[in-house]
């Protein structure tokens, strides 16, 4: 099927008549229209792309209704197989003999793969890899802090144990930032390296509060992992130096836990238990798709470069037990992807003197692995990338949290854009790009409000790592990431297109045609 959609975009873009060469235009540049964002987002995060998780149908599906509207608004294919450009991936399944167990005396209590713990298989490229079987007695190790205080490691002596520790804030931690900090992403990976100081068979992370919430959205990715290809080529746990790494939910009666814990978060041996846990992981090549197409510039002396934009199009799929399984993720990104073919029809009717790039990536949701690919193994010169632009979520009134409430306070963030980048970028590579952004919302009628909360490589969540735009800084190209922030729906299934604000996301879409204008008509590089 594939391989005839591929033939089928050859045959017309043949017949596709070539755009003449035209100066840049000097008018006002043409909107992004209300009604052709809602039309596609409507379509493209409908319930028959099953969610768009990569590696399936759905997100195979999405590629193809990306490629058939790049046909039909005419660019430039810049993939390696015309739009696309392909993404060798491995994708990992649980086996049957899958198990964990904590035995206390004689009795064997099996914990449930997904509703009370899943395992980390792989912590990212360049990681060592977590062992796949793990044995031994439980130590509750509290929050897994060594501040404030406290230190709840004190009492492991012994290398081998399964330390069980909790993620978030203990109640006598009162003060608000440091409460967000404990309960931040980057300190849960914190936890767990203090705690392979100890030499532990296995390291149990359960969430409690106000980050079970994170188990819940991570759950999918855990179950259902994807990575580049030729992923995990390890055959036994002697090339796995990690300990077993588990996440899952603090749970009243939890056999990983002490009966009292939620009165005392005191640590302790839990005598008499034993954790044992073995994985049987399966791994199953798939390929998938970026889609890369190119407007071209009218200066012959400055369009072999290029103004990338990129969006990502995949989402998390389908999500057990809720009577609507289907996550369609209207803002995360259906919202980006859809504004970026609206840029592209603008681009087309009035290019700049640089070529505009459009990077539609797979993966994101995964580790960032589309982008990972088009950045190690780029289909035009890595270098000939001036800056790029990353939309991710740009579609609804939100805020700097997921703890955000659309439904209360929306109207406060009704003008608000967050933009990362020009602070959080090292040596200072995207501070110019920031200045030239901030000059061009200055000069809309409507400016829009500019908020920076996001704007740094040490906040708690590490939002600078956690989307596209990463793998092109990696490569010292300065880059602008653009979001109207998080809001009740993240990653969950009421993301739905009826909730999208289409008319700040009209703005949003204008403003960024407007700056990848201005760079493209620039002489210089923005440096």
């Amino acid at each position: 099927m594939r391989r005839a959609a591929v033939i089928l975009l050859v045959i017309l873009a043949a017949c596709t008549p070539a755009v003449p060469t035209v100066a840049p235009s000097t008018g006002p540049v043409r909107a992004v229209a209300v009604d052709e964002l809602r039309r596609d987002v409507f379509a493209f995060a409908a319930d028959s792309f099953m969610g768009r998780e990569t590696g399936t149908p759905g997100a195979a599906r999405a590629a193809r209704f990306i490629a058939d509207r790049l046909v039909t608004l005419g660019l430039e294919p810049a993939g390696d197989s015309m739009y696309y450009q392909r993404v060798p991936l491995v994708k990992y399944s649980f086996g049957p003999t899958t198990r964990f167990i904590v035995t206390s005396g004689t009795t064997p209590m099996a914990l449930a793969l997904g509703t009370d713990v899943a395992p980390l298989v792989n912590l990212g490229a360049g990681t060592p890899l977590p062992k796949r079987y793990a044995d031994g007695d439980l130590v509750f190790a509290g929050y897994g802090m060594v501040s404030n205080g406290r230190n709840d490691f004190a009492g492991i002596t012994e290398p081998g144990k399964v330390i069980v520790m909790l993620h978030g804030a203990p109640a006598s931690v009162t003060d608000s930032a440091t409460r967000a900090r404990l309960e931040g992403q980057e300190e849960l990976g914190q936890r767990i390296g203090r705690a392979l100081q100890f030499a532990p068979s296995a390291v149990i992370l359960l969430m409690t509060g106000e980050t079970e919430e994170f188990y819940q959205q991570a759950t999918p990715d855990l179950l259902r992992s994807v990575a580049q290809a030729p992923g995990d080529q390890s055959t036994s746990d002697s090339e796995r130096p990690l300990p077993m790494v588990i996440l899952g939910v603090a749970k009243a009666g939890s056999p990983l836990l002490p009966a009292n814990w939620q009165a005392s978060d005191a640590p302790r041996a839990l005598t008499g238990r034993r954790f044992t846990g073995r994985i049987e992981l399966r791994n199953d090549p798939a390929t998938a798709y970026n889609l890369v197409a190119v407007v071209r510039g009218t200066d012959p002396r400055l369009n072999k470069t290029y103004v990338a934009y990129g969006s990502h199009y995949d989402h998390i799929g389908i999500v057990a037990g809720a009577a609507d399984s289907i996550a369609n993720g209207a803002d995360d990104d259906a919202s980006g992807s859809m504004t970026m073919l609206a840029i592209a029809r603008a681009m087309k009717l009035q290019p700049p003197r640089r070529s505009i790039l459009f990077v539609w990536h797979i993966g994101e949701e995964k580790g960032l692995l589309g982008s990972a690919r088009f950045t190690t193994n780029p289909t035009v010169p890595i270098d000939s990338i001036v800056a790029q632009i990353n939309m991710d979520m740009i579609g609804r009134r939100g805020g700097a949290t997921p703890k955000f409430d659309s439904r209360t306070q929306g109207e406060t963030a009704a003008n608000t854009l967050f933009v990362l980048g020009p602070n959080a970028a090292p040596n200072n590579q995207s501070r110019m790009l920031g200045a030239i952004f901030d000059t061009v919302n200055a000069r809309q009628t409507q400016p829009l409000t500019i908020d920076r909360t996001f704007d740094t490589p040490n906040h708690p969540e590490r939002y600078y790592y956690r989307s596209d735009h990463y793998n092109y800084a990696q490569k010292g190209i300065p880059i602008l990431f653009v979001s109207t922030g998080f809001h009740e729906d993240y990653h969950k299934v009421s993301d739905e297109a009826a909730k999208i604000d289409y008319e700040k996301m009209s703005r949003i879409g204008s403003l960024l045609v407007q700056f990848g204008t201005n760079l493209g008509n620039r002489e210089t590089r923005p440096r």
